[in-house]
């Protein structure tokens, strides 16, 4: 029996996570009897059931299970190899960054490195809060300048080290002292990264033991709101701190807290020359007045 197409495995994902096949053919942009004849022939070709058809919907047999997750491995390896094999004939680099402290080293990283001869076409994509390593895993970018927890699958280069601080409401009762540790923080409400991994909620919270019982935040904007309004207390960057000067927040040192390190990041599948010069280039256009030094990966 012939093994499965791309199509059908495209085909059963959409309804394995709709369970639904009016849902699915709709979000797949098809009519429904081509899309119900499809999960058929899959099943045929993989000799199980793949779905238990119930009067109420559809539930995934344990079969159908391995395959939904095994599918997923698959297309996304797919998508990255189509991704990476049009950067390659096209020429591009594509780069990103959250807006701060990254976006502003790779607006001059890009600017330095397109001035030198030879070079390939940069896109620049300006990400959110945690989704620069995720970017690079998975294709949709070549490099990255993040400050990365999570380095799976990556290779670093460390670009700049600077201290971390606490941000507190302006009447907090820890304001009044100079300089805090972060046990001093262990019992204060801490934001939530939308970002569940364990890593780097550990990173941010600044202590294994701290709950994270504040509000759900998405951005450094945010969170600086819900410590305005007294709803958290957060470890910040000092540059953070540095640009965010307001009434309503102070910031203290606390030398015991892991500092925020900012590194360029790229898959380690990836073998670009392209990528090398653009990193060297980084590196060189890091700020001299912050600690730099190598990174692992």
């Amino acid at each position: 029996m012939p093994e499965p197409e791309i199509r059908e495995l495209r085909y059963f994902q959409a309804v394995a996570e709709e369970l639904n096949i009016t849902k699915a053919a709709r979000r797949l942009g098809i009519a429904q009897p081509p899309l119900s004849r499809a999960i058929r022939q899959l099943e045929r070709r993989v000799g199980v059931d793949l779905f238990d058809r119930r009067d109420h919907g559809l539930a995934l047999t344990d079969a159908g299970e391995v395959l939904h997750k095994e599918a997923i491995v698959v297309l996304n390896a797919l998508g990255h190899a189509v991704r990476q094999t049009r950067r390659a004939g096209l020429a591009t680099l594509v780069v990103t960054a959250k807006p701060g402290v990254a976006t502003g080293l790779l607006h001059r990283v890009c600017e330095r490195f397109r001035a030198e001869p030879d070079t390939p076409e940069i896109q620049v994509v300006v990400s959110g809060f945690g989704e620069q390593a995720d970017m690079v895993r998975d294709g949709r970018a070549d490099v990255a300048i993040a400050a990365c927890v999570d380095g799976r699958g990556l290779a670093t280069e460390l670009l700049a080290s600077e201290p971390r601080v606490a941000a507190l409401p302006s009447g907090h009762m820890l304001a009044s002292r100079d300089v805090l540790s972060t046990a001093d923080l262990l019992t204060e409400p801490a934001p939530r990264w939308s970002d569940p991994r364990v890593v780097d909620r550990d990173y941010w919270l600044g202590h294994p033991d701290r709950p994270a019982d504040g509000p759900v935040v998405h951005d450094s904007a945010q969170l600086l709101e819900v410590v305005a309004l007294g709803q958290a207390v957060a470890l910040v960057p000092s540059s953070l701190a540095a640009r965010n000067i307001r009434p309503d927040v102070v910031y203290r040192p606390v030398p015991d807290a892991a500092p925020y390190r900012t590194s360029a990041l790229w898959s380690v599948r990836r073998r670009s020359p392209w990528i090398g010069r653009f990193v060297q280039t980084a590196k060189a256009q890091a700020s001299p007045s912050v600690q730099c030094g190598r990174g692992s990966g």
